[in-house]
């Protein structure tokens, strides 16, 4: 048995161990999602105190074991050499054709958002399961960018070279909102799954962000084209990446303490997702509606709450970010730590929020996507609802069936809350080798990391809560 291969068994078991001891106390919890109207099959203060006793349990852990244990955890193992393919751009090419074609059947095909591809591609396939997989396995947002292959051919054969340098005192500014406004179109548009309205935000928004790669640059996509950039988040967290020139493995986090510290925009964008996914996720309960004056079981429409939808984006937006930033301020005169400026930190400690994001992502989506995933296949298989079978599928019938059994309504519940859970698992054990590695061992880094536990265990509770609430529309 080689080094490499015995090492990584080694920090495999270690890892098991970590996620085995929590999973024990986290598995008696179970939660729910917004497509189903659940009920708890436990008390609701039980159902959430195990999940946060499971993170509770891992800072209390951390006060324990040597500070190299965790280190070790984060190490990767060195894969393959890596090598300067040109089938990225090639497949590239053919995510640009295949959403040249999404937009067109959107403007011209079936009406109903279940039959048309359109919707059920980008929020169903793309929004849901490959955001999640670009963060649970690594970078596959290369192979599909729908601007990078076509901008190289057209360099290729014109040999166009971009007219304009990106101004760097703009930094990541237009990524954010452009960011945003992705969100403010998902959360608070009066028709965001219509096949038409969507189609043509679409066509904007990749025209929008063409242009600007074709005159600034490669700076362009990395700065200000804002979905990229979440993409490049989420490959950070990923488990496989590069060390140098050769592709490595390690657990979920380890790019983010070995890799470079993230510019400051790349740092509040972390943030930034976590918050919009959180609110996506209030913004259905019966509690918000309450906040707005409405019955749920009367709701008026998107149209009606555009306005206070977007002051909920902004809110939750600013309210995370000042609240983290306050924990890091305070963990900084805990720890007595003067080397390090509350803007290093920042940039620090914000992307350790990362795992949290995904596991929310994840819970907050599950059952829909169980769903919608169907009706993804049957567009598939019919693009423009005319009885044709181009997969060979046969007769395909949506089912709910898996909503209406106990037992599976409780395996459900529990891989949502163990989303939850081990995302902020992962987050408590990541910023915890970060303060390690900058703020050395000891007490410094111990006492630095009280408040980011704090918020971490905090945050369980309103994830966990925020499952378990009932929903309306």
């Amino acid at each position: 048995m080689s080094h490499s291969h015995h090492t990584f068994k080694h920090r495999f078991f270690a890892v098991a161990s970590v996620f085995a001891g929590v999973t024990m106390v986290s598995g008696q919890a179970q939660a729910h999602t917004s497509e189903g109207g659940f009920v708890l099959l436990l008390p609701t203060d039980i159902y959430i105190a195990s999940g946060v006793l499971a993170v509770a349990l891992t800072v209390a852990m951390l006060a324990l074991v040597p500070d190299t244990v965790v280190g070790d955890l984060f190490r990767p193992v060195t894969l393959w050499r890596r090598h300067g393919w040109v089938l990225p751009k090639i497949t590239s090419l053919l995510s640009s054709m295949f959403l040249f074609w999404l937009i067109y059947i959107g403007l011209e095909g079936p009406r109903d958002p279940l039959a048309n591809p359109m919707p059920l591609v980008i929020w169903t396939v793309w929004w849901v399961g490959l955001v999640f997989l670009q963060g649970l396995l690594g970078d596959l947002w290369r192979w599909i960018n729908p601007w990078s292959g076509l901008i190289w051919l057209l360099r290729a054969i014109l040999g166009q070279q971009p007219l304009f340098r990106f101004p760097r005192q703009f930094g990541h500014v237009l990524g954010v909102f452009s960011f945003l406004a992705f969100v403010a179109f998902l959360l608070a548009d009066t028709a965001p799954s219509d096949p038409a309205r969507l189609a043509r935000a679409v066509a904007i928004y990749w025209g929008i962000h063409f242009t600007g790669i074709v005159l600034f640059g490669p700076r362009w996509e990395r700065r200000a084209e804002g979905i990229g950039m979440v993409m490049r988040l989420y490959a950070q967290l990923a488990p496989f990446g590069r060390v140098s020139q050769r592709n490595a493995a390690g657990l979920w986090g380890w790019q983010i303490l070995h890799g470079r510290v993230m510019p400051f925009g790349m740092a509040l964008l972390s943030l930034l997702v976590l918050a919009s996914g959180s609110f996506d996720g209030v913004n259905e309960t019966f509690w918000w509606l309450a906040q707005l004056g409405l019955n749920p079981l009367e709701f008026p429409g998107r149209s009606a709450v555009v306005w206070q939808t977007l002051g909920g984006v902004a809110v939750s937006n600013v309210l995370l970010v000042a609240v983290f930033t306050g924990t890091l301020w305070l963990g900084l005169r805990i720890g007595r730590i003067k080397e390090v400026g509350l803007g290093r930190a920042f940039c620090l400690f914000a992307p350790t929020v990362l795992p949290i994001a995904l596991g929310y992502h994840f819970a907050h989506y599950f059952s829909s996507f169980l769903v919608e995933a169907q009706y993804a296949l049957i567009a598939a298989t019919d693009p423009w609802a005319t009885g044709q079978d181009f997969l060979g599928l046969g007769q395909v019938y949506v089912t709910t069936g898996f909503f209406n059994s106990q037992d599976s309504v409780r395996v459900l519940w529990l891989c949502q809350a163990g989303g939850v859970v081990i995302g902020h698992i992962v987050a408590v054990l990541l910023a915890h080798a970060v303060a390690v590695q900058h703020f050395g061992s000891g007490r410094a880094a111990l006492l630095s990391q009280v408040p980011i536990a704090i918020f971490m265990i905090c945050y369980t509770f309103f994830g966990l809560w925020l499952l378990a609430s009932p929903r309306g529309f």
